[in-house]
């Protein structure tokens, strides 16, 4: 019987594959929205910041977190500033880089080179966007209290911030698309959101960026990973013709 006009080859209403469809379709519209919404609040962070609208923000917070006798240093005991600095090397140029290859080449021997492309173009990306954006913005580094990290670039956005969130949600959403349980693609990405979370708020902490520095680096890093999942995606729509396997998610590579 020649098939219907118009029909589609996805099954009948209900069924597995269908719902699938429907599934994937949701994922990436909250992805979309997410995207969206990082770029929004990092381009509302940036008119803030040029408008000088939240310097008493900036300057009462980054205060909350010294000692009010003495600014000099910082809240709680030694180990904890020293506790600091190991967290921020998690966003770290060194950090980050070994993270990345080592990961790449565990892609190429798993014989998943859009995967590995996926992750070299966030990565790459990321860190020229990072660049631009600190050179084009140009903004200060905190003064009011002295720097627990040695810094040398612009403070707006937070360098390790954005690149953590680049990274480490990249890295996890290419993990938990190979996971076969829910509970185990939640964890791998609680603790890639984790791992951004404790970076920027490391940076505060050792008084080397202003906290608008950090919000603003993890709302245009998770921008740009998702907008990468999202190309990825794309593309292997158009490749499999919409026919991916259960379990696959933005950016996921056909076996």
């Amino acid at each position: 019987m020649p098939r219907m006009r118009g029909a589609r080859p996805d099954g009948p209403p209900g069924s597995p594959l269908r719902r699938l469809l429907r599934a994937r379709e949701l994922v990436t519209v909250a992805l979309v929205a997410v995207a969206a919404g990082g770029l929004w609040l990092f381009l509302e962070l940036a008119e803030a910041i040029r408008h000088d609208e939240v310097r008493s923000l900036d300057r009462a917070v980054l205060l909350a977190l010294r000692d009010p006798a003495d600014p000099s240093e910082p809240l709680g005991p030694r180990w904890v500033e020293e506790m600091g600095r190991d967290l921020t090397a998690l966003g770290g140029t060194a950090v980050l880089t070994l993270v990345s290859l080592a990961a790449a080449l565990f892609l190429w021997m798993a014989r998943r080179p859009r995967s590995m492309l996926l992750l070299a173009v966030a990565i790459a990306g990321g860190q020229v966007l990072s660049l631009l954006l600190k050179h084009g913005y140009a903004r200060p580094r905190p003064d009011l209290v002295p720097h627990g990290s040695y810094v040398y670039t612009a403070s707006f956005p937070s360098g390790h911030s954005m690149m953590s969130a680049v990274v480490y949600l990249t890295l996890g959403a290419l993990l938990a698309r190979v996971l076969p349980r829910r509970r185990m693609k939640l964890l791998v990405m609680a603790c890639a959101l984790g791992a951004t979370a404790l970076t920027g708020a490391s940076r505060v902490y050792l008084g080397v960026h202003w906290p608008t520095d950090v919000i603003a680096g993890w709302a245009v890093g998770g921008s740009w990973a998702v907008a990468c999942w999202l190309a990825a995606d794309l593309l292997d729509r158009r490749r499999a013709r919409g026919t991916a396997p259960e379990g696959s998610g933005p950016g996921s590579e056909q076996a």
